[in-house]
């Protein structure tokens, strides 16, 4: 039975479960982990043997605070919560649920995820070598795909790189380095799917 250490921001972070807060718990903590699971289970609230395997710790406001989370844990809900509220003063058992809005100022809310952009096409082959032609034709093209920012950033970096190998790397991670003939045979296969 291990006890995992966390953090309030992982606990904010926890919106899709549920567990049992004790506040205050001094001293061994495998000690409070091994009482708790006993007295549940003696209080008939732990059943058919299961006890709290899944547990962490965090501080918060100066106290120590276990977590007894609720997965593959047989229990009864009800007599859990009046087990709750007669043992409040002594143990401050709250609901992960409650904790978190009450204590921490709510969950964490989930970022969108950002939409990978992809690529555009950019005919380099057979362009003139010269390294500054090269990333004003992969600027020029970021732009046409309203990628403006992209074409300043990387235009940035290729000035100040360190050489022509790394100069071409860069542009290369900013668009598809193709040739005039690969636009070409895209845009012919293009036209003949159009009905």
């Amino acid at each position: 039975m291990s006890i995992n250490k966390i953090t309030t921001d992982d606990l904010r972070r926890m919106n899709d479960r549920e567990g049992l807060i004790l506040q205050g718990c001094g001293g061994d903590l495998q000690e409070w982990v091994e009482g708790i699971n006993q007295m549940l289970t003696e209080e008939g609230i732990l059943l058919e043997g299961t006890v709290f395997n899944n547990c962490s710790t965090f501080e918060h406001e100066n106290l120590t605070c276990l977590v007894f989370f609720f997965d593959d844990t047989k229990l009864d809900g009800g007599k859990l919560a009046m087990w709750r509220l007669k043992t409040h003063g002594e143990f401050g058992g709250t609901w992960l649920s409650d904790y978190v809005p009450n204590h921490l100022g709510g969950f964490a809310k989930e970022e969108p995820e950002q939409e990978v952009q992809q690529k555009p096409d950019c005919p380099l082959i057979g362009q003139n070598g010269n390294i500054f032609n090269l990333a004003g034709i992969a600027s020029l093209t970021l732009k046409e795909h309203g990628m403006e920012e992209q074409a300043e950033e990387m235009k940035g970096r290729i000035y100040s790189s360190g050489s022509y190998s790394e100069a071409l790397n860069i542009i290369g991670e900013y668009v598809n380095i193709t040739s005039e003939d690969d636009m070409e045979e895209g845009m012919d296969r293009e036209e003949s799917i159009q009905p």
